[in-house]
């Protein structure tokens, strides 16, 4: 079934749906990523974008239940140069297509990948819209006006989780209402609440790993709310979207900043520098992708790393600050990590959780732990 994708300066490729009929929208970018795209496809950092992989065969091992990042699929299409019909894996469950298929996402394949990751990036990430039933370039392009974007938006509270739970052995367990008596596991303790703007599983069992109990709270949930728990430690997780956009939690963190050891990542990294009074900005096309070289500056060591992000934070505005500068990316200079001089806060901007990707930084969670 053909398929057109046109971008918002015009660009056109074609290629064909493995997935049936169907129209997107969403900003178009790329992960550079060898494997994982089960785990791409269910990162709510993802959320309300378009990717693009540029490893060329994508399903060749197919999709199994226990490799997921969030409930569902977050993406909101996904394009690949081929897509493999018939996966072989010990652990194939069923094929991408029909994973797709279930989740009512579009997918496409046969397009130039190359020609269009080259594309995004010289020109920079851009919106973009996926059709197999309007094949009409004009007529995509005027829908195409329709979509706001991603800067300005708070996409990180409708990813977030409705009530809070406890994240027990890979399971969920919903709580009713905040209180000091919700914790069970008198086993574990580090007691940490995380604030959900997009949560990835395999952060949680990476806090789990280290002996943490993990309560999971809305982007809603207040600093009064959280400080009445008497949490050892407060987590801000990644999530999709401008951070400049997610206001109530920024507010939220400025308050609890101090009061209890804090690790943030991704866009929670954003999300502390913007409440100790630094800016961010939109990264050209952003970083994608499980194989980005950072430098940790005490240590002088380059760590591959795994990341996923469009915004970024302004290294010159944190002066002032009380924070310092941990982390370096080796492509373009920008901030990759910092830690607060005197108060018990970290961050990074990179996925050190690593699903998919490298383990070089899982190193952060025991300097969470070492911090608590």
């Amino acid at each position: 079934m053909k398929a057109l994708l046109v971008l918002e300066d015009g660009t056109m490729f074609e290629g064909h749906s493995f997935t049936g009929p169907g129209e997107t929208m969403g900003e178009v970018v790329f992960n550079t990523s060898m494997t994982g795209y089960q785990e791409i496809l269910t990162d709510p950092s993802y959320k309300g974008q378009i990717v693009t992989m540029t490893y060329p065969l994508i399903g060749n091992y197919g999709i199994n239940d226990e490799d997921v990042e969030s409930l569902r699929v977050q993406v909101e299409g996904f394009i690949v140069k081929e897509y493999c019909p018939f996966p072989s894996n010990w652990r194939a469950q069923k094929t991408l297509a029909d994973y797709l298929k279930e989740a009512g996402v579009l997918g496409i394949e046969s397009v130039d990948t190359r020609a269009l990751t080259r594309h995004i990036r010289l020109q920079g990430a851009m919106n973009g819209i996926i059709s197999t039933e309007d094949l009409n370039p004009d007529s995509l392009l005027e829908k195409l006006r329709a979509f706001p974007g991603l800067v300005g938006r708070d996409l990180a509270t409708p990813v977030s989780c409705k009530k809070p739970y406890l994240w027990q052995g890979g399971k969920r367990k919903q709580v009713d209402k905040l209180s000091s008596s919700v914790w069970e596991d008198k086993e574990r303790p580090y007691k940490v609440v995380a604030y959900d703007c997009g949560i990835k599983f395999n952060i949680l069992r990476e806090l789990e790993k280290r002996g943490c109990e993990v309560l999971v709270v809305p982007a809603k949930t207040t600093a009064e709310e959280i400080l009445s728990l008497n949490p050892t430690g407060v987590f801000v997780s990644n999530g999709p979207g401008d951070p400049a956009a997610v206001t109530h939690v920024i507010k939220q963190l400025r308050l609890l900043i101090g009061k209890r050891p804090m690790f943030g990542i991704c866009l929670g990294h954003q999300l502390i520098a913007l409440a100790m009074g630094g800016k961010t900005f939109k990264l050209k096309f952003g970083h994608r992708g499980a194989n980005h070289p950072v430098k940790n500056l005490s240590t002088g060591q380059v760590e591959i790393t795994a990341q996923n992000h469009g915004f970024c934070v302004d290294i010159d505005s944190l002066a002032g600050s009380g924070m310092e500068i941990t982390h370096v990316n080796l492509n373009d200079n920008t901030l990759e990590g910092m830690r607060h001089k005197t108060l018990p806060l970290f961050s990074v901007q990179y996925h050190p959780e690593a699903s998919p990707g490298p383990h070089d930084a899982r190193y952060l969670f025991d300097e969470f732990i070492k911090m608590m």
